[in-house]
This record gives C-alpha cells, sequence and structure tokens, in this order.
C-alpha cells in the first residue's frame, strides 16, 4: 500500500516562502498526475496545483503566479514551492493523485501570520 508524506510545513510571516515535500512509497505517482490540495479550518479540500499526464502544470487563479508544483521522479516526490504567502494561504496542505487517489496521508500545517 503506498503511503504519502508531507512535509515542509510551518508558521511564516505575510510575504515569506515555504517549500513543501511529499514522498510516496513505491511507484506512488508515476503515470498519474499528482497534486498538492489544502484544507482550510471549515472549509472543504482544495485543489492548488498539480501535474497533468503530459508533464504540464495547473494553478488554482488563488496561487498562480505564487505556488510552483515540481517533480522529482527518481526520488518519487512532489514539491510544492510557495512564496508570497497570504494569511488565506493557511491550512493543512496534502498531496495525492488526481486519479485512483491512494489513501490521503496527515499532511502538513502551513500558518501564515504576522
Amino acid at each position: 500500500q503506498v503511503q504519502l508524506v508531507e512535509s515542509g510545513g510551518g508558521l511564516v510571516q505575510p510575504g515569506g516562502s515555504l517549500r513543501l515535500s511529499c514522498a510516496a512509497s513505491g511507484s506512488g505517482f508515476s503515470r498519474n498526475a499528482p497534486g498538492w490540495y489544502r484544507q482550510a479550518p471549515g472549509k472543504q479540500r482544495e485543489l492548488v496545483a498539480h501535474i497533468t499526464i503530459s508533464g504540464g502544470t495547473k494553478y488554482a487563479d488563488s496561487v498562480k503566479g505564487r505556488f510552483t508544483i515540481s517533480r522529482d521522479n527518481a526520488k518519487n516526490t512532489v514539491y510544492l514551492q510557495m512564496n508570497n504567502l497570504k494569511p488565506e494561504d493557511t491550512a493543512v496542505y496534502y498531496c495525492n493523485n488526481l486519479f485512483l487517489p491512494f489513501t490521503w496521508g496527515q499532511g502538513t500545517q502551513v500558518t501564515v501570520s504576522s
């Protein structure tokens, strides 16, 4: 069973940056479309960025121009570089495949506050 382990979250001031990592055991992300999701308190989980099957990237309007998703196939790891963070980015961040998703990991908490 594939396990997803997210890391890299923390407390950061508005305008700051964080880099999240998501490691999948086995061949978790191969031949799929890995993405980063987030869930803020009292809100539904939303997709913020993903890598398409063809290798392109797509972003939610709320993070476009600030977040960058990437992958390292050799390490079976997906990253999310987050710049110019805003308080509204505060959430628990998760990764998973868009198609046939695995069991969700524990996520990593990102808090943007002064």
